[in-house]
Order: structure tokens, then C-alpha cells, then sequence
């Protein structure tokens, strides 16, 4: 489930997966394309923010969905169509997008992240982009988005090798613009999304707008070819068995 939370101008979306670990399936992609989509459209919103619960802020798509045999399987393409669907609404979204990453975040849950203007990370917090490790590609446009927003070098490593990247490394890298403590995560992602949502909101949204002209573009054409890449491997004779990706949290 998820909930939605309006205070003064700043919606929260906070993902509440702990019974299946944070993972999400396609109802899960509709349901963020609608919550974005929503606050597209509605004046009294702002600022969006996304968070999570427990120890997951975001796994992404269930490790199932990568099963041998699986690609074809209409519910794994719904997931993929979906996915696709809320990769469009992140790329054109131009109102201020916050994260305030509470635990883990992998997979899908990192990829997310690059679609945020400003991501703040607890200390305990960690990201991961497991995908090589499972023997696929990146996915949600991680392939181009990953690079701009940090050091080539960090970028194909991250990429590369499926390495955690604790909160520290993730501001130092770019990927996150602070970490503080856990306990005050929640008190400084409200006064950072408050002082946007404080400004004139047409002209917030026009700043955005001009910043990431073009962005749609790249990231549908990545996930192109992502997508492209991912069904071949699906194909190879010697295809690895999907492991669990992330390890023991």
C-alpha cells in the first residue's frame, strides 16, 4: 500500500511495502503514475515528495519478474508497460520532486532516485543497482540518467560492478545532495520541501522545465534500448539464474 499525506503545499507519497520488502509489481508503477500525474494537474500541490517505511525505501520490481522462462508471461509484460508509462510521466514531471530515502534503496528504488531534484539519504540508508549482478541491464533510463548526475568513473562503477553505496559515498558521488541523522530525516525533508513550496510556484515550474528540456527524449530512448537488451539476454542458451539481487539487508 501507499499514502498520501498534503501539508502546506507538499505532497508526500510514502511507499509502505514491508510485507514484501519494498518490491513493487505493476499496480505499483500505476500507482505512482497516477500520484504524479495527480499532482501534475492539481494547484494546491507544489512539491512532491517520495518516502518509504521500515528498513526498505524502495526495492522495485519483484526479483520473480526475471525468472527463467518469465519475459513473455503477459503479467511481466503489464509490469514492463507500466514501467515504461511511469518512466514518461518522471521524465516531463515539472513541479520540484524530493526523496527522502529512509532505508534501502535497489533496483528500481535507485533508479527512481535520478528522476528526484533533490534526494536527502539517513545515515543508514544504501543504494544499490544490482542489475549486472543479475545478468541484465539497467533499466528506467539508468543507463543515461546515472552519468550526469555523478562522475563518469562512479557512474560505470556503480553500473558495473552492483556495489552498496552507503549515504556518505552517495552525496560525495552526486547522487544524493545530503545525508544527516535517521531520526532527523523526516524534520529536514519538511523545511527543504517547505522553502520551495514557499516560492512562487509558476515560476519554480518554469525553472524546472528549463532545466531538463530534452530529458523525456533521452530517457524514453534509453529505456528503448534497455528494454531491447534485457529481451535478448532473456534468449541466451547459457542465461545465469536470477539470484536474489540485493543480498542480506
Amino acid at each position: 500500500m501507499t499514502r498520501h499525506d498534503l501539508r502546506d503545499g507538499v505532497c508526500w507519497h510514502t511507499f509502505d511495502r514491508q510485507d514484501r520488502l519494498g518490491t513493487f509489481a505493476a499496480e505499483d508503477y500505476r500507482g505512482l503514475h497516477a500520484f504524479l500525474s495527480d499532482c501534475s494537474t492539481d494547484d494546491s500541490v507544489r512539491v512532491a515528495v517520495l518516502t518509504g517505511t521500515g528498513c526498505a525505501f524502495l526495492i522495485g520490481a519483484d526479483c520473480s519478474r526475471r525468472e527463467a522462462g518469465s519475459g513473455d508471461r503477459p503479467d511481466r509484460r503489464h509490469a514492463g508497460d507500466e514501467s515504461g508509462e511511469l518512466l514518461r510521466v518522471l521524465a516531463t514531471f515539472d513541479k520540484p520532486l524530493l526523496a527522502a530515502v529512509n532505508g534501502v534503496a535497489v533496483g528500481f528504488g535507485a533508479a527512481l532516485l535520478l528522476y528526484c531534484d533533490v534526494v536527502l539519504m539517513a545515515e543508514s540508508s544504501r543504494l544499490r543497482l544490482p542489475l549486472a549482478a543479475m545478468g541484465v541491464v539497467p533499466e528506467a533510463a539508468g543507463s543515461v540518467r546515472s552519468a550526469p548526475r555523478t562522475r563518469w568513473s562512479d557512474a560505470a562503477r556503480t553500473t558495473l560492478s552492483s556495489e552498496w553505496i552507503d549515504a556518505s559515498s552517495a552525496v560525495q558521488m552526486g547522487l544524493a545532495w545530503r545525508s544527516v541523522l535517521d531520526s532527523d530525516l523526516d524534520r529536514e525533508a519538511t523545511e527543504t520541501a517547505g522553502r520551495i513550496a514557499a516560492l512562487d510556484s509558476v515560476s519554480v515550474r518554469a525553472a524546472k522545465r528549463a532545466m531538463t528540456a530534452g530529458r523525456a527524449r533521452g530517457a524514453m530512448s534509453a529505456w528503448v534500448r534497455e528494454t531491447d537488451e534485457f529481451r535478448r539476454l532473456l534468449t541466451r542458451e547459457d542465461r545465469i539464474a536470477w539470484p536474489f539481487p540485493w543480498g542480506t539487508l
